[in-house]
């Protein structure tokens, strides 16, 4: 499976979001790591299996085994992430802001691979699972690093675009099945 075949799956109704597909697959803007990272990362934090299994083939042609790994991790720690911080943020009750999380996080330390491409990741996925909290914090430190803002904003993209395909290609084999 590849981007084109995941372009495949998706009805002429969707078809902004297939061309969108296309066209972030040859964005220049992030260097290919960083780009099919994201594109990584954000499948599966969505986690349809037939979009998963369409980015694994396209990002396994030009990721590296430990951007790979570091990917899922990103969609993986911020999948706990995401939910305790985004917690945090929204409840009244600011006397668990004052609370030790107690959650391992090592990941963030040491992702295996570039620090900034991890935040990247971290960003795109933040975005997907509605985590304001999070997206300021990993933005905040891209910014910071001197990641320039239309890198971050492409992150965004690929992510809305990635989870879009996502839920049109669930909706789709749900009508199916």
């Amino acid at each position: 499976m590849s981007i084109d075949t995941l372009r495949d799956l998706m009805p002429a109704y969707a078809k902004d979001i297939s061309l969108n597909l296309g066209s972030l697959a040859s964005e220049t803007v992030l260097n290919d790591q960083q780009k099919w990272g994201c594109f990584l990362a954000s499948a599966h934090a969505v986690g349809f299996a037939p979009v998963v299994r369409a980015i694994e083939a396209a990002a396994g042609e030009k990721l590296s085994p430990e951007a790979m790994t570091a990917a899922k991790a990103a969609a993986a720690i911020m999948g706990m992430n995401n939910i305790y911080y985004r917690s945090l943020h929204l409840m009244k009750n600011q006397e668990y802001t004052t609370i030790p999380a107690r959650l391992r996080m090592n990941v963030l330390a040491n992702p295996g691979v570039d620090k900034m491409d991890f935040e990247l990741w971290s960003t795109a996925v933040s975005a997907i699972n509605g985590c304001g909290a999070c997206m300021d914090a990993h933005e905040g430190e891209l910014r910071k690093h001197g990641v320039p803002a239309a890198q971050v904003q492409t992150a965004l993209r690929i992510a809305s675009v990635v989870h879009a395909a996502s839920r049109i290609a669930a909706s789709e084999t749900a009508l199916q099945g």
